[in-house]
């Protein structure tokens, strides 16, 4: 099966710290944070659940983002490029994020196809960038 994400393991870094590094690699790469899901807060919020520190951030590069929804109007079905950072048990942070091109495999526009890979090469440059911290 494909992988529809890509992802690294950062040690010896605290949640918050992570979060914070991995919103300055999506700014380096023209990314914004449009939406923060806190998993945790939300699952303990609305159905009375302990979760480990997992947080969903909604990351736009406008750019990106325009010229996509230029070419195919439902697009947006899929945006924002969803990147997830996530306390494991052992204590160890997973950043993951989301394969846009596995992800535009599902729609029948060969005009994405460029644009998705655009965003991927970006996103792997990202998780690139954060895995000299990792010791995967």
């Amino acid at each position: 099966m494909k992988k529809y994400y890509f992802d690294t393991i950062l040690k010896d870094i605290s949640f918050e710290d992570a979060i914070d590094l991995v919103t300055e690699g999506l700014e380096k790469e023209g990314f914004g944070i449009i939406t923060e899901i806190d998993v945790k807060a939300t699952f303990k919020k609305k159905i009375d659940v302990d979760f480990r520190p997992y947080m969903i951030l909604g990351a736009c590069n406008p750019e990106f983002a325009h010229n996509a929804l230029t070419k195919e109007d439902k697009v947006g079905v899929f945006l924002p490029c969803n990147v997830i950072v996530q306390q494991l048990d052992n204590k160890d942070i997973e950043v993951a994020a989301v394969d846009p091109f596995a992800s535009m495999m599902a729609v029948e526009n060969d005009d994405l196809g460029c644009m998705a890979l655009k965003v991927e090469n970006s996103l792997k440059r990202l998780i690139r960038q954060l895995q000299p911290m990792s010791k995967k």
